[in-house]
């Protein structure tokens, strides 16, 4: 990164897996001096396990963890009307398997975490898994997983003041307005 970024605003950061999205995300956080990170993951195995250990370790000490795989609208709440350190949610996608698997009503959750967003008053980086550049998946479940993404990311998208797409480590910006 040549330049110096600020959190501001929502920013939603896309990329496919292992892109460096994450790394994106909390570089321009860590700039700013660390903040709160929203870990949306479930350790479903042990290498998952593993890897989450892994980033929590990678992060340090000057960042808060609250790991929250379903009340992500509850737990940006929660972060809203805390001391106005900046976010990450990492990541939108691992939240949205956790909904599927669970049941939950996914267009009533992607719904209320639209009609949150233009309410934070914090810094939010919501990272997600860009996942409609592929084939069409070939069962039912995994197609209807990427057009709930597809879905969730054009509308997180639209009420962003910014998005990047992040390609082999190299963040590209998509959409960029002042806040």
């Amino acid at each position: 990164m040549s330049q110096i970024e600020r959190p501001a605003g929502i920013h939603l950061i896309l990329g496919g897996a292992r892109s460096g999205k994450s790394r994106f995300a909390e570089n321009i956080i860590n700039q700013a001096g660390g903040g709160i990170y929203i870990a949306t993951g479930r350790a479903w195995d042990n290498e998952m396990a593993n890897r989450i250990d892994l980033h929590k370790q990678s992060r340090g000490d000057h960042w808060q963890t609250v790991e929250e795989p379903l009340e992500l609208c509850a737990a940006l709440r929660t972060c809203n009307i805390a001391d106005g350190k900046p976010v990450l949610v990492d990541c939108l996608t691992l939240w949205l398997t956790n909904l599927m698997l669970e049941e939950r009503d996914i267009d009533a959750e992607i719904a209320a975490l639209c009609d949150l967003v233009p309410e934070l008053q914090i810094p939010v980086i919501l990272v997600s898994n860009e996942v409609g550049f592929g084939i069409v998946p070939e069962n039912a479940m995994a197609r209807a997983f990427r057009d709930h993404a597809g879905r969730l990311h054009q509308r997180i998208a639209e009420l962003a003041n910014r998005v990047s797409l992040v390609v082999a480590g190299i963040p590209m910006q998509i959409k960029y307005q002042h806040k």
